[in-house]
């Protein structure tokens, strides 16, 4: 190895060339007992051989960080998580660090080493995916990690936070039938993540409790942003018998249903009903302000910093899944049917 790739090293490398995992490597860094003494013996003189730096072995080894990690970065919704984790971070005297993973191997790779070199507290996952090879790697560093509207059911050794989206999305629809609407399209979120299924499960319990049969027609795939909301709301108002309502999975996508009713001289909520879901800033902003479901993003990720820290006191979760309560909030964007 060259002297360049000797100050480069990472624990990866380490791992790859004691033929060894990761969580073994980290064990021995962190002196713990349960590895063989040959398999010690070998990882130590990789470790003295290119000058590894070695995580602290007395007391917690932490450098007072949390990892705030996210698919994407370009959303608001991405900005309420931030804000939320970083009021309890601030009043702890705690750091973060926000980055976002994208696919392949070796940025996953990276990622891991970063992360390892950081000696982070906890790892706060948004909307992003944790398979369980990463779940494996990451228990045995010893570092909890925390789920915020996970990609379909959680790693059992991870513990996860959301929001009542089932009964958020109900209320949504069970106001809009309040208003006279009985055919109210659906804007969903990607089918792969939770929340989506569980919103478009409680926009069904509405209608069928209300008698009226859930047409195939009105219920259209998004996936969050705003361009997709714009481009579903397009092919709902393009059918035969379009909604006089139209229920968005999140804000982004409702305020790409205002674009579309625009275009079409449709005035909200005289001609056309909407709703969002997540109350985003935004959504008290604009013209008319938009009628949606309270998620507490904010509040979800702060409780998710407070369970890394009471985590990193007593090396255990109180409880593997938080969930916290939606309401909705009226505003200008609902009317009754014309």
């Amino acid at each position: 190895m060259t002297e360049a790739k000797k100050n480069r090293v990472t624990i990866s490398d380490i791992a790859r060339e004691a033929g060894v995992s990761v969580p073994t490597v980290s064990k021995v860094l962190n002196g713990r007992p349960e590895v063989a003494a040959h398999t010690r013996e070998r990882v130590e003189k990789l470790i003295t051989r290119y000058n590894y730096s070695r995580r602290a072995s007395h007391g917690s080894g932490r450098a007072g960080l949390i990892d705030l990690v996210f698919h994407t970065l370009d959303n608001e919704w991405v900005l309420e998580i931030v804000r939320g984790v970083e009021s309890v971070t601030h009043d702890a005297g705690v750091g973060m660090v926000v980055s976002a993973v994208h696919d392949g191997r070796k940025t996953e790779r990276a990622w891991l080493d970063n992360l390892t070199s950081r000696r982070s507290d906890g790892i706060i996952l948004a909307v992003t995916e944790l398979g369980p090879r990463h779940a494996e790697q990451l228990h045995g560093l010893g570092v909890p990690v925390i789920i915020i509207d996970s990609l379909g059911q959680p790693d059992p050794r991870v513990a996860s936070v959301g929001a009542t989206n089932w009964s958020g999305a109900r209320a949504a629809v069970e106001h809009l039938l309040e208003l006279g609407h009985q055919r109210i399209g659906f804007i969903g979120g990607p089918p792969q993540l939770q929340c989506s299924v569980a919103r478009l499960d409680g926009y069904r319990s509405a209608l069928m409790a209300a008698g009226i049969t859930v047409e195939d027609a009105l219920v259209v795939d998004g996936d969050f942003t705003h361009d997709r909301g714009e481009q579903a709301a397009e092919e709902l108002l393009a059918l035969p018998e379009p909604p006089s309502a139209i229920f968005a999975a999140n804000d982004l996508q409702a305020l790409g249903a205002y674009r579309a009713a625009e275009r079409r001289g449709l005035r909200i909520p005289d001609d056309l009903s909407v709703v969002g879901f997540d109350n985003l800033p935004m959504a008290q902003w604009i013209s008319p302000a938009l009628t949606t479901v309270n998620q507490p993003v904010a509040t979800m990720a702060a409780e998710a910093a407070r369970m890394v820290l009471r985590h990193s006191e007593t090396g255990r979760f109180d409880t593997h899944r938080v969930e916290l309560a939606t309401d909705l909030v009226v505003r200008g964007s609902t009317g009754p049917l014309s």
